[in-house]
């Protein structure tokens, strides 16, 4: 009767949510100021080192509005992606798809998974970001990610849909991005140390630049 009562509660609030931003949100679009491609190539001690690119079946199912896929190295050879998706507007069923559903379809199975604050060039601030560590046969990967919203930064999915909604309201605004870093583990659990020192470094050099791309 609990588990009825509570599904029941979750389907009411969805719907509740579905009807307060469709009603609130005018639609209106927030485009960005430049396109991704125009993202800086160097990042601090990171360089560009290739330009990838989204296949045409993830982008049909993602529906950004602009994707940006790119590997940056240190001169250590220290190496890490960034993924950004933007969405002008989630009126029309554009949203980001977490990477909790996303890397397990791809066939990566979660090792281990955590949240927690981070520490960025930026005044006194600092962010909160999901952390994972992924397997795929083999090979393991690291990954940070968390969602960009009008200069808002946000790791919980939940906070994700409760500011959708605020924003929609008082702004008129649903635009967001999901931002991620995956950086490669190498020699097992010996390697997760250096790879999360990557990833740190990679973060806090690419943050600053996320946040004045990204609209506010």
């Amino acid at each position: 009767m609990f588990r009825k009562n509570a599904f029941g509660i979750l389907v009411a609030v969805l719907a509740l949510q579905a009807v307060l931003f469709y009603s609130a949100s005018h639609g209106d679009a927030t485009p960005l100021k430049a396109p991704l491609i125009a993202f800086p190539r160097e990042l601090s001690e990171f360089r560009l080192a290739q330009e990838g690119v989204v296949e045409p079946e993830v982008l049909d199912v993602l529906k950004a509005d602009d994707t940006l896929t790119r590997w940056y190295t240190d001169p250590s050879g220290a190496g890490a992606n960034l993924f950004i998706a933007y969405f002008q507007t989630q009126r029309y069923g554009q949203s980001p798809h977490s990477p909790k559903n996303c890397l397990p379809g791809a066939g990566f199975q979660p090792v281990d998974n955590e949240s927690g604050s981070i520490d960025v060039p930026i005044g006194n601030e600092s962010i909160h970001v999901n952390r994972y560590v992924v397997s795929r046969g083999d090979t393991e990967s690291l990954v940070l990610y968390w969602y960009q919203s009008q200069g808002r930064v946000i790791a919980d999915e939940f906070a994700a849909k409760f500011y959708l909604i605020a924003d929609s309201i008082r702004r008129h605004r649903s635009d967001t991005s999901l931002v991620r870093i995956v950086v490669p583990v190498h020699n097992g659990a010996e390697g997760r140390a250096a790879a999360n020192k990557t990833a740190l470094a990679f973060l806090r050099a690419t943050y600053p630049a996320v946040k004045s791309f990204l609209p506010k």
